[in-house]
């Protein structure tokens, strides 16, 4: 019954208006509908995606890597500037008045430092920034009953289970209570275990280690 009245109401209201004046309410009705459907590609916009946001690396802590992307900007020289440079597989840049530098090993601030050091001859008073802009050296390995062997990425703090479901999981054969983490220290390597069966339950969570620049995942 409420339904019924509210629609006699409506049907009333209407019946008082000029013709133009609805149409030109429904229109307009129509096309706020119409552009709410479409979005802002409606206006010309194209809708997008938030950007996943890259995890930067501390500068003092860092080290720098063979296939990093760096930014060299020398303060008021843009003539020795280098907005983007990889670092080579023998971990060696090359820029502008200075040549070759090796890059691998070092921090931001410590190639900051020597890129300064070997300027000072050339520009007074030099001021370099370097930032690292993608880290592609940082890698993890993954050997064994894995369905995809390989390299892994760390674009951001990985754990080891993460770090199998970017392999792709274990494959039927894998022992499961087996894995070990091979990792390089100063005193050596040192073999850490990892029990896939007893972490997936919520055990040995301790275990999930995250993982660092180097280590090999090893699945027997």
């Amino acid at each position: 019954m409420e339904l019924d009245k509210k629609i006699t109401m409506i049907l009333q209201i209407l019946s008082k208006t000029p013709a133009h004046l609805i149409f030109q309410a429904g229109l307009g009705l129509g096309l706020c509908m119409g552009l709410s459907l479409l979005g802002p590609a409606a206006f010309g916009q194209a809708a997008q995606a938030p950007a996943a946001s890259a995890a930067v690396p501390n500068p003092s802590t860092y080290r720098i890597g063979a296939g990093d992307v760096l930014e060299i900007n020398v303060w008021k020289e843009p003539e020795a500037s280098v907005p983007t440079i990889t670092v080579r597989p023998d971990g060696v840049i090359s820029l502008p008045l200075i040549k070759e530098v090796m890059a691998v090993g070092k921090t931001p601030a410590e190639l900051e430092k020597e890129i300064e050091d070997r300027l000072g001859k050339l520009i007074k008073d030099a001021d370099v920034t370097v930032v690292v802009r993608e880290t592609r050296s940082e890698k993890v390995y993954i050997v064994g009953a894995v369905r995809k062997e390989g390299p892994v990425n760390l674009q951001a703090r990985l754990r080891v289970l993460e770090a199998i479901g970017e392999a792709g999981g274990l494959n039927d054969y894998a022992k499961r209570t087996k894995i070990y983490i091979l990792r390089q220290t100063e005193k050596g390597q040192t073999r850490i275990p990892f029990d896939y069966t007893s972490v997936i339950r919520g055990l040995r969570t301790e275990q999930n280690i995250f993982l660092q620049r180097g280590d090999t995942i090893v699945v027997p």
